[in-house]
């Protein structure tokens, strides 16, 4: 046999080396520490949170009801006991000692254990973690950037926030000297994420688009099995004593007619008395009363409800082993098939849904219970117990004997020999929450009682002390079972005694001199904390202590404890017997109770990182890492066991390899109710059928089996093994009682993220920790798992005490924590999350690649191979129509003819919020009006030609009065969005900077406005006194001017538009008379405007195509505009549509802000609108005026709400313009509908485009933007070399055209950036057209539709501005892709902006629900922007609603929120910095 154990003498006389073993764990966990600190580190950014979220007010301590015996469930660890102090006999904090001592080796004697320098390590800072992976790409600093100081004295505990070095120097990524907390952390976090571990990736880049996710290479020097295939364990011979009863029920009948007055099971009040005594004569004639009762007196007499082989629910609390004990026998007695479950206490107990669909698949319809717990049942207001959550409708049955009926004399249940029928179902919960039900036959049952009796060599009368749960497992096997066929007496501790004195079980040891006691390491832990005050304890009378999880790592340190203690107290070492169960194998194996001290039992040592590859080492290198197991004896009597390999088709394992244990034998399981395919699956492994037990192990030397995990708690993170349950015990080592919320609630498991699992730990923490505390703990925990098990923690969130879903008996209920995590509902109060550290598998990042130079030679319009992507709307001169305005070059003369041709005809119509006309211009109207503010102009302000006027109105009719009266008087007009009157201290310094930027010689407004601008909240935003002249329009002067001014020259001036960019920055550009006037024309054609026709308009007149439409196009086209102020729809939000409906308009346009607010806002209101005649059929064309990507999924659910209205979803579409041409595309009537294209977003992120099918993944959809304006003609260049592109290419957009802006107006006038923005040439191929480059991506593609002409139609379609895109890992990503992934995340995410800072990616996010559900959002923004983007993300912001600033055209401003968000003025709900 390999000999990779090492065999520890127990003997007493070595007590110190088994405590060193049991204490290998914290020691090593500590020297991990240790180690990581030599290294020297870098200060880790702690998160920030606002003070409201820091004092959250975790829920009280409270003792969960008393629904549970001493058992308890997965994962806990750990009592309530307080910290012993160091007089006392053993100091009980650690795995066994579990404080971090001072001193990396524990000199401890067999009676007591040091405490001093427990402050040294355990309080020196955790300076967190190193990067183990290739480092997110920083960039590299110039050599002035900012040091961070490290905190000096970093030894004591308290620390105050470390002061950074100059961070108030830090410069943005713009140049801008920010100050403050925000940007030192971040280059805190940039510092410590600059320093890898591992050596960088090769960087190249993959043609073909499956971008290659870095995949774990096997490391060649992993350790591989080496032994000889294993062959299968026999187990002793079972040998059958003549006298053992045929049946379970012939036993119960046996003894309680023989021997009536035995007893059979004593209970205990919480104060530890005697409460009652079951005899086996009662037991025997009330089981009978039962199961006479619900065969014969439920239902009717023809129609029962119960019959023989149906299923019924025991529904008991963990306090009333007696009444468990009567109603299932009473049902074995019936032979109905008892289902042992929990009390449900609450309508939304954890994983109760899931057990309600057992009992719903078993066909439950009864449910048996005590009169007590029936009471304590939660009742409607009618007294009715109410359906609990996915549970069937249940009749509720008191087993009582006072509420059932006699059975006859002549009455007798039918008692059977052993057979295959069903004698009981075990419910068993999964690792993903769901609950199965293991049948046991009746066979089973018997022969499970038998192995137990021959194992544990019990005998008649003996006397058994149980803290474990009765209904399920090794309580039930033992204290109910089994007891019964040996006539033995049990003693049943409940669960709530155990918390009030843990020490109740070796009390009843001593004063009932019990053979046996049942326990789980948690009851050993917690008698260990209490024991000390105790004289009288002995404990000789035990001949066998049966440790339930003798299978987890940390019972080892349990038991050795204990021994270690109470040795001095009569316990033989050789009376702790672990055992090994599972729900499906029953016993695995168990220890026998051996009268010879001297036989020592297995202990193996291994490595750890041995195991985590599946093989068995001693581990020979630092003793850092390793698991020492303890054996759980042998195989059961009359079982056969073997090894298989965890994964894949069931295959032996050889010898030095970790598997899953498989055993043979009648004692098992047989199937999972009604799942045929599971049970083929676990039940039937090979031909002859072995049952697997679903726990990972090997078979040592001499037959022991050790037991290293479960299958359920098995990770694979990067192709290694890891176990659940030993990274809770490395995460209890830390310093749990100083931290941890009575030092044993953690919950680990794995997540799946980026094709790899990542591990995500949960803990409650002590509701009197500080932030500093949880933050120290967390980055202690992280290095510790680190050291020891060589893997990253992929988040570590930190929850109140007492808010993590429990098993009825206390422990975490680990599924239902995993589902509260992934959707976002966990609430946690901290998190830390290592992305950076964790994640090794992304792409490599992207190298450019030289593009091809201009020798490549261009044959007509084809660049290598494919078609050049240009194309061109209709040509503005050949077209003939009767287009009257042509004969005039600008607008004002076109007005005057209009004014003398058809003085009555009405231009414009302005709409209030009631619908109704507020006001309304003629022609002749218009030209009056414009004249007298033409004289003011001239007498008031003494203007030249050619001054500066700014025009600061609301949306209206005296705008386009005013803009006219400047064309006739020979100004330049300028408009200007007025400030809002209850924002003035942020919107008035806009109104100032344009007004001084435009150097406008005077403004003119409305009396209204005049008012605030000279108002005290005026002079307080700005300095009034340098405001040029305001001229008030609402008091015109009477007399017309002398002469019209007429412009000399068509390309003047005509006026300058200005605008704020998505970047924040500020723009004017020149408009000249030719390009107005072709502007104009272009629009009259595409749209078909003519004087009869009526057009709708809800868009802010102030700049681009919003601001042509409002005031130019109907002078020139003559056609009637109704105006909707967008202002108006915040009262009235149906106020556009009902106009449109009203107006029976053909064309509207509106912007996103409007489409947006009528989507949210009349999302419910469609039907009373339909009454009210909304009807939308005659819209042919509404188009969204934007200066973006099109947002395909608002204009689709705009489409499909108001389809019930008549809309035609083909009649909306975008338009495209931006700084350069303030409208490149607009739909039109004519040519074909727009098309949506989906595209690869992988591939964008290369700057190529690669068309797929709708629905694939990572597909991305884009809508064409609108068909191109007459005159216009664009081209797709790259942006770098400026070489035309071909055909589906990314590039930038170029454009030529009539109506081009001749350049930005400047005070300084930027000549460079003029030129290359307005004069462009390509470096190649027509070097001599000059275009104008309008700084957005996009692409052409030629479809196979035909435009108006006739000829193939070009679709363009824009992909998103250059100055927004943001270079990571060398690959351009686009804000709103990100964006759109992180606010499906989560339902309280309403918006959300990115943008990148010093190469790290920030995500802010808007919160709408309370503060705790800040933290929830970190981990899911994380795992979307990582599983979607294959980035990382650094920093995760989480604000209020309305914190990300948006402008008029619904366009964030990311830029302005990076600047707010470094300068430290966002006020922040919670700041996470990502490791």
């Amino acid at each position: 046999l390999p000999c990779f154990l090492k065999i520890c003498d127990t003997r007493s006389s070595n007590m110190s080396i088994l405590l060193c073993v049991a204490d290998v764990h914290t020691e090593a966990v500590q020297a991990a520490l240790a180690k990581q600190k030599e290294r020297g580190k870098m200060a880790v950014p702690m998160p920030s949170k606002r003070r409201s979220l820091v004092v959250q007010s975790s829920m009280d301590a409270y003792t969960p009801p008393d629904t549970s015996s001493g058992s308890e469930g997965e994962g806990s660890m750990q009592g309530e006991g307080t910290p012993t102090s160091s007089q006392g006999s053993i100091n009980m904090e650690n795995w066994i000692s579990r404080a971090i001592h001072g001193s990396t080796t524990s000199s401890t004697t067999s009676s007591s254990s040091t405490q001093s320098g427990g402050s040294g390590a355990a309080s020196r800072l955790a300076d967190v973690m190193e990067n183990h992976s290739a480092p997110p790409d920083v960039t590299s600093y110039t050599t002035d950037s900012i040091q961070v100081e490290r905190p000096q004295g970093s030894t004591t505990t308290s620390r105050s926030t470390p002061k950074y070095g100059n961070a108030e120097l830090m410069e943005t990524g713009d140049g801008v000297p920010v100050g403050g907390r925000v940007s030192a952390k971040i280059q805190q976090l940039v510092n410590t994420l600059k320093r890898p571990k591992r050596p960088p990736l090769r960087e190249f880049f993959v043609d073909d688009f499956e971008e290659l996710l870095e995949v774990q290479q096997p490391d060649p020097n992993q350790p591989k099995a080496e032994g000889a295939q294993m062959l299968a364990l026999r187990g002793e011979q079972l040998g059958v004593v003549t006298n053992w009863p045929l049946s379970l029920e012939a036993a119960l009948q046996r003894w309680g007619t023989i021997s009536p007055k035995a007893p059979c099971l004593t209970t205990m009040d919480t104060n530890g008395k005697p409460l009652y005594i079951l005899t086996y004569g009662k037991l025997w004639t009330r089981s009978i009363k039962v199961a006479y009762n619900i065969l014969h007196k439920l239902g009717s007499k023809q129609e029962p409800m119960l019959r023989p082989g149906d299923r019924v629910a025991l529904v008991f609390p963990n306090n009333d082993p007696a009444a468990f004990m009567v109603a299932f026998y009473g049902c074995l007695l019936a032979e109905v098939v008892p289902v042992p479950i929990e009390v449900p206490l609450t309508r939304k107990d954890a994983g109760s849904q899931q057990i309600g669909f057992l009992l719903g698949s078993c066909g439950v319809t009864v449910a048996l219970t005590s009169d007590a717990c029936h009471k304590g049942l939660p009742k409607s207001p009618t007294g009715e117990i109410p359906q609990f959550k996915g549970w069937p409708k249940l009749m509720w049955f008191v087993t009582e004997s006072k509420h059932l009926s006699k059975p006859p004399r002549d009455w007798f249940p039918h008692i059977k020999d052993a057979n295959n029928e069903t004698a009981y179902i075990e419910y068993k919960t999964c690792k993903d929450g769901s609950v199965l039900g293991v049948t046991v036959m009746r066979i089973a049952l018997l022969t499970h009682c038998q192995t137990l009796t021959q194992s544990c060599g019990y005998t008649e009368a003996e006397t058994i002390v149980n803290v474990l749960d009765f209904k399920k497992d090794v309580g039930l096997w033992h204290g109910i079972l089994t007891s019964v066929m040996n006539m033995m007496h049990v003693i049943s501790i409940p669960y709530s005694l155990m918390k009030v004195n843990p020490l109740s079980w070796i009390q009843k040891v001593c004063q009932y001199k019990a053979k046996v006691a049942c326990v789980k390491s948690r009851d050993m832990h917690w008698a260990l904390v209490a024991h000390r005050d105790q004289r009288d304890i002995n404990l000789s009378s035990l001949r066998m202590l049966v440790v339930a999880d003798g299978a987890n790592p940390w019972s080892i340190s349990s038991c050795d404890a204990f021994l270690n203690v109470f040795q001095s107290k009569g316990l033989k070492p050789e009376v702790i017997c672990p055992c090994a169960s599972s729900p499906e194998a029953l016993t695995v194996a168990i220890r026998r109770p051996t009268d010879d001290s001297n036989q020592t039992p297995g202990r193996g040592v291994l490595s750890m990182q041995g195991l985590s590859h599946g093989v068995i080492r001693v581990d020979s290198e630092e003793k850092l890492s390793v698991l020492t197991l303890q054996d759980v004896g042998t195989v059961m009597p009359g079982a056969l066991m073997c090894v298989v390999k965890p994964d894949g088709v069931p295959q032996l394992c050889k010898t030095d390899e970790i598997g899953e244990l498989c055993v043979g034998s009648i004692a098992t399981g047989t199937s999972y109710y009604g799942l045929s395919g599971m049970t083929k699956n676990t039940f039937e492994v090979s031909e002859y059928p072995f049952t697997r037990t679903g726990l990972l192990g090997f078979v040592g030397p001499g037959g022991l089996c050790f037991i290293a995990g479960k299958m359920d708690g098995l990770m694979v993170v990067g192709g290694r093994r890891h176990n659940a349950d030993d990274i809770v015990a490395t995460a209890l080592a830390v310093e749990p009682m100083k931290f941890v919320y009575r030092g044993r609630w953690i919950a680990v498991f794995s997540i799946s993220v980026l094709h790899d699992e990542r591990i995500v730990v949960v803990a409650e923490q002590r509701p009197d920790s500080t932030e500093e505390d949880s933050f120290q703990w967390m980055s202690r925990v992280l290095q510790a798992i680190d050291g020891i098990h060589q893997v990253g923690v992929y988040c570590l969130a930190l929850v109140p005490s007492n808010t993590l879903p429990k098993t009825p008996l206390g422990g975490i209920h680990l599924s239902e924590t995993k589902q509260l995590f992934l959707e976002g509902s966990l609430h946690p109060c901290n998190v830390l999350m290592c992305p950076h550290t964790c994640v090794t598998n992304l792409p490599k990042p992207r190298q450019k690649q030289p593009e091809i130079g201009p020798a490549s030679v261009m044959v007509g319009n084809l660049v290598s191979g494919k078609r050049i992507a240009q194309a061109s709307g209709r040509d503005l001169g050949q077209m003939e129509d009767n287009d009257q305005a042509r004969k005039f070059l600008f607008l004002s003369e076109v007005l005057q003819w209009r004014a003398q041709t058809t003085p009555d005809h009405v231009l414009y119509t302005l709409l209030n919020c009631r619908g109704t006309i507020a006001s309304s211009l003629t022609c002749v109207q218009l030209h009056k009006r414009a004249e007298k503010i033409a004289t003011m102009l001239a007498e008031r302000g003494h203007l030249q030609d050619g001054d500066h006027v700014a025009l600061v109105y609301p949306p209206g009719i005296d705008l386009i009065a005013a803009f006219y009266g400047c064309l006739y008087a020979g100004c330049v007009p300028i408009t200007v969005r007025p400030p809002h009157p209850q924002n003035i201290a942020t919107t008035l310094p806009t109104v100032k900077m344009i007004v001084e930027v435009s150097r406008s010689a005077c403004m003119m407004t409305t009396a209204v406005i005049c008012k605030l601008l000279r108002s005290k909240e005026a002079s307080a935003a700005v300095d009034v006194r340098t405001w040029p002249p305001v001229l008030d329009t609402d008091d015109l002067p009477k007399k017309k001017p002398p002469l019209l001014y007429k412009p000399s020259n068509p390309d003047t001036l005509a006026y300058l538009d200005f605008s704020v960019s998505t970047t924040g920055m500020l723009a004017g550009v020149k408009m000249s008379h030719t390009a107005t006037s072709a502007f104009c024309r272009s629009i009259k054609l595409q749209c078909e405007l003519y004087p009869s026709r009526e057009v709708a308009i809800c868009l802010d007149p102030y700049c681009g195509l919003g601001f042509v439409l409002w005031c130019l196009c109907s002078v020139y086209s003559g056609h009637q505009s109704i105006l909707i102020p967008p202002s108006e729809l915040e009262v009235n939000p149906a106020l556009w549509l009902l106009a449109v409906s009203q107006y029976k308009v053909r064309d509207t346009f509106c912007s996103y802000s409007v489409m947006e607010l009528c989507t949210k806002g009349l999302g419910l209101q469609t039907e009373s609108l339909k009454s009210r005649g909304l009807d939308l059929s005659r819209v042919r064309t509404c188009v969204v005026v934007a200066e973006e990507r099109p947002r395909i999924a608002l204009t689709q659910s705009f489409s499909k709400l108001f389809k019930d209205l008549g809309l035609h979803p083909r009649a909306v579409s975008t338009s495209f313009g931006c700084r350069v041409n303030l409208a490149i595309c607009l739909q039109g009537t004519s040519g074909p509908d727009p098309t949506t294209v989906y595209v690869d977003m992988r591939a964008l992120r290369h700057d190529r485009v690669r068309l797929v099918e709708r629905g694939s993944p990572h597909s991305l959809p884009l809508m064409e933007s609108g068909k191109i304006l007459p005159g216009v003609r664009i081209i797709i260049a790259n942006p770098e070399t400026k070489g035309p592109l071909g055909d589906s290419h990314l590039g930038e957009i170029w454009v030529c055209s009539g109506h081009n802006a001749s350049g930005y107006f400047t005070v300084y006038g930027d000549e460079a950036l003029q030129s290359d923005h307005f004069t462009s040439r390509l470096s190649f191929g027509d070097t001599q057209t000059i275009w104008a480059r309008t700084g957005y991506l996009g692409f052409l593609r030629r479809t196979q539709l035909t435009d108006a002409s006739g000829e193939r139609h070009d679709a363009l379609y824009v992909v998103g501005a250059l100055d927004e895109a943001m270079e990571l890992r060398g690959m351009r990503y686009h804000p709103i892709d990100i964006e759109t992934s992180v606010i499906r995340t989560h339902k309280s995410i309403t918006e959300c902006a990115v943008f990148t800072w010093t190469n790290l990616l920030v995500v802010v996010v808007e919160l709408d629900g309370s503060e705790q559900e800040a933290l929830d959002l970190v981990p899911l923004v994380t795992n979307v922007v990582l599983e979607e983007h294959y980035l990382i993300v650094g920093v995760v912001v989480v604000v209020d609603i309305g914190v990300i600033p948006i402008n008029s055209r619904g366009e964030k401003q990311r830029m302005h929120l990076r600047d707010g968000f470094l300068a430290d003025q966002l006020d922040p709900i919670y700041v996470a910095y990502n490791m």
